[in-house]
């Protein structure tokens, strides 16, 4: 009788413990398709072997065209190596649920998507057509870009990443035109004892003009640098950490700049369409003979009034005896680095889309990635980019919120 009691009072100590739901979303497992690009000398790559060896220990698949990384010296097999499965048709790698590429892809590549997809890719807003937009609508197609992308920081990390290679690279073929090699005038880009050193004229402030001066104080350049922001221009000295001649652009003062410069870096963009054009024709014809010119702004029109464009095969050109180097793509120059760099930053938005069980899920926790988003589910969720074409957008916040 003594022992019922008992287990009678220890039933009645005992609390009913709350049933437990899950709040973490299931993690979603990834079909990620990564076709060869076909855009004219575009010979970076989206995610490099290692990349794709984290996504695939993740439980992930990828699926690589053949051949899609031997411009960027990654070759199929180390692709393999690392886990992905080597597809020949290129039809089949874009039936996979997610897309990465590097340029937007052709009217024909997009053809080949299936409904309701992922893509990811550049965007070029200045070469896209209507068509381009509407067929991804009437695919119900989610695109994020890079240009728009952001990270915790608020800043655009690949557009970022590809201006520090440009920068960088733009002085590099700066220093190689100036030689022989080149039949350019054969001097050094710095200098070496008792002589002087090279002068370099960047027009522009942003972080192509920064990474540019950086590279050119390295090897011992003197460097002058002119924009119409004495903000950005406040900026960037206190960045390189060392004084250097600024200026805002006034054309007396850029004119006697460029008479006696040995090379000359383009690097003033414009957010939206074209880029100012700054140096006149008159103002070029005065440049020293053999002196090089560097448009990196060319894809949005170009800095100098004699630029025109080229391309790898063929870069240059003499106008008024002065080498203009016009080639809008220069990080496919070194394409294995540029590749690296986007690699970096894309797969962490792979693996962020599996852990958070889907693309919805991923765009309503980060609004890094969200903001590079301008389409999604049928709907043009860019306002500038429908402002453009005159199509009606919504917001993309909402869209997410309403569960579409």
């Amino acid at each position: 009788m003594k022992s019922g009691f008992s287990e009678i009072a220890r039933q009645a100590m005992l609390m009913p413990q709350e049933s437990m739901l899950e709040v973490k979303h299931k993690k979603h497992e990834l079909y990620i398709g990564i076709p060869k690009e076909t855009s004219y000398q575009e010979n970076r790559i989206a995610l490099t072997p290692s990349s794709v060896a984290v996504l695939v220990n993740n439980g992930h698949e990828v699926i690589v065209e053949a051949g899609a990384g031997n411009a960027a010296n990654f070759p199929d097999k180390e692709y393999s190596e690392a886990g992905a499965r080597i597809i020949y048709s290129q039809k089949d790698v874009f039936q996979a649920d997610i897309i990465m590429k590097v340029a937007p892809p052709s009217m024909e590549e997009l053809d080949m998507l299936k409904s309701e997809q992922t893509l990811i890719s550049a965007l070029h807003v200045s070469t896209m057509k209507e068509s381009y937009l509407r067929t991804l609508m009437a695919k119900r197609i989610t695109a994020i870009c890079y240009e728009y992308l952001k990270d915790q920081g608020g800043i655009f990390p690949v557009v970022r990443s590809m201006s520090e290679i440009t920068g960088n690279t733009a002085i590099l073929i700066a220093a190689e035109y100036l030689s022989n090699l080149r039949n350019g005038k054969g001097m050094m880009l710095g200098g070496v004892t008792g002589i002087p050193p090279c002068e370099v004229v960047i027009i522009g402030a942003g972080t192509v003009a920064e990474f540019a001066a950086r590279a050119a104080l390295g090897l011992g350049a003197e460097v002058k640098i002119f924009d119409n922001s004495l903000y950005r221009l406040r900026r960037l000295q206190d960045n390189l950490k060392t004084r250097v001649f600024t200026s805002v652009v006034q054309p007396k003062v850029l004119s006697k700049a460029l008479l006696t410069c040995d090379v000359a870096v383009g690097a003033m963009r414009s957010v939206n369409g074209r880029s100012p054009c700054v140096v006149s024709e008159e103002m070029v014809s005065r440049m020293k003979a053999s002196s090089v010119i560097i448009d990196v702004s060319i894809d949005q029109g170009g800095c100098f009034e004699t630029s025109r464009v080229t391309n790898h095969d063929h870069p240059t050109f003499r106008k008024y005896d002065v080498i203009h180097y016009c080639v809008p793509n220069i990080a496919s120059r070194v394409s294995r680095t540029a590749s690296y760099a986007l690699t970096n930053i894309l797969s962490p938005v792979l693996l962020a889309i599996g852990e958070a069980g889907g693309i919805r899920n991923m765009l309503w926790e980060k609004s890094g990635p969200r903001s590079g988003v301008y389409a999604y589910q049928g709907h043009l969720t860019n306002k500038y980019i429908a402002g453009l074409f005159n199509i009606p957008y919504k917001e993309l916040d909402l869209l997410v919120a309403a569960g579409m």
